[in-house]
């Protein structure tokens, strides 16, 4: 006699089969709302990646520029430090026969003897004029060299060479310190037109159109006097006291 399963054996056999079959996933699309998010999401990272770059780069922009900036600040002062505070007290003949200081200066120019050093290749002095000039469209400090001489006959063939110092320039001033009339009392004033000696001390004001900002430049003149008697401020004035003079860079 055959046995036949009842209905629910077989419904678990069934069971147990299925159960044996492994469970396939069922791959289905994105929606678009999905989609939308995901775009979303993906430009504000974008965004927010090109931003930080830009950040970034404008910093290096404005760094590379202070330095620059300080550089050319360093580059100038330098450059008045080693030939401005050593300038000679020498005599030109001009050519009515009258004798005139090669230091000349006015508010925006200055005209002085120096000497570069023996690496330079330059030798002997060297007569300095400081302009502020207008070129193409925009101020600029220039600097121009002629090898002195003490008779003014001789300057139509010395040679000249001009060079810029400073570029895109707002404002150029100048001050002399020195002692004025018989009272002894030293004053500031802008010029120094035809005197017997080298003031005392040099102020210089540069500003830049950038608005870049720029120290107040103060030199110390080393020597004073005639190209006959070159002595120190205080020998010249014949004062054992020291002298009330303003601060001085160094």
């Amino acid at each position: 006699m055959s046995l036949k399963p009842t209905h629910s054996a077989s419904t678990r056999m069934q069971k147990a089969d299925f159960a044996s079959i492994p469970v396939r996933l069922v791959s289905k699309g994105f929606t678009l709302i999905e989609v939308l998010i995901a775009l979303t999401l993906l430009s504000i990272m974008i965004v927010l990646l090109f931003t930080s770059l830009k950040i970034c780069a404008d910093s290096w922009e404005k760094g590379e520029n202070k330095i620059n900036n300080v550089n050319q600040i360093a580059v100038v002062y330098n450059f008045f430090q080693h030939h401005l505070a050593t300038a000679k007290p020498l005599f030109t003949s001009a050519t009515d026969g009258e004798k005139h200081l090669s230091f000349q200066g006015q508010t925006q120019s200055l005209q002085f003897v120096s000497s570069f050093p023996a690496s330079a290749g330059k030798l002997g002095l060297q007569l300095f004029s400081i302009t502020l000039q207008d070129e193409a469209n925009e101020q600029t400090i220039n600097v121009s060299l002629i090898p002195f001489v003490t008779s003014a006959e001789d300057d139509e063939a010395s040679d000249k060479e001009e060079v810029t110092l400073i570029n895109h320039v707002s404002s150029f001033k100048v001050a002399y310190f020195g002692i004025q009339g018989v009272t002894g009392e030293g004053t500031w004033v802008d010029e120094w037109i035809n005197k017997e000696t080298l003031p005392t001390l040099v102020k210089i004001n540069i500003a830049l159109a950038n608005d870049m900002f720029w120290p107040e430049m103060i030199f110390d003149l080393k020597v004073t006097g005639t190209g006959e008697s070159v002595a120190p401020v205080r020998n010249i004035l014949n004062r054992t006291e020291p002298l009330n003079l303003p601060e001085v860079i160094e």
